[in-house]
């Protein structure tokens, strides 16, 4: 009975279930090895495909800033969020924020993808240098005769970004740490 509602339960969704023994005996060596390597590559599969994910809303959020300082350089002051500072910040104090925030998201996606031992040091530079912009904006946000909420994003949005990178490659080491904790606690089983 237990086999058959086994059997039911787990043929739906066979490819999202961890492997599974009878609970009446313990795993053997190679049961274990086989269970731990399936964590180890579940959670590289799934490290990378959030990686992607975050790495690639900070390069469309980079080639936005790029399509920005563009505009800026050729039309200076035509886009809206720029033309609400056209009395108090020069136009290449503009372009000069936007190049710094493209290097922090640039910094950001470097620190996701490297396999180096010191990878966080450029997501910290990243978070550094967006919360710098994002004092910079601020600044001259409220300087501004009518605060204009539809522009928080300048502030706000490189230092978001920084901000989820170091939040994702945290959750991401704590939960590699754990199936290496996982590997250190396989024991050697013998059948008698």
């Amino acid at each position: 009975m237990r086999k058959l509602a086994r059997q039911l339960h787990n043929s739906g969704d066979e490819k999202f279930s961890l492997p599974t023994v009878d609970d009446d005996r313990p795993m053997d060596i190679n049961e274990q090895e086989e269970l731990v390597r399936s964590l180890e590559e579940m959670h590289a599969r799934q490290s990378l495909k959030w990686k992607s994910v975050f790495a690639a809303l900070l390069f469309c959020y980079s080639a936005f800033l790029l399509f920005s300082v563009f505009h800026q350089t050729l039309f200076p002051w035509e886009l809206r969020y720029h033309a609400y500072f056209i009395e108090d910040v020069d136009s290449w104090m503009i372009i000069t924020s936007d190049w710094l925030a493209v290097l922090a998201c640039s910094l950001a996606i470097m620190g996701l993808f490297s396999n180096s031992k010191d990878h966080r040091k450029w997501l910290w530079y990243s978070c550094s240098l967006a919360f710098v912009l994002a004092i910079f904006w601020a600044y001259h946000m409220l300087r501004m005769p009518k605060f204009r909420w539809d522009i928080i994003w300048l502030p706000l949005a490189p230092l978001c970004g920084a901000g989820l990178c170091i939040y994702v490659d945290h959750v991401l080491s704590e939960s590699s740490e754990e199936v290496r904790k996982l590997r250190s606690y396989m024991y050697a089983f013998k059948a008698g």
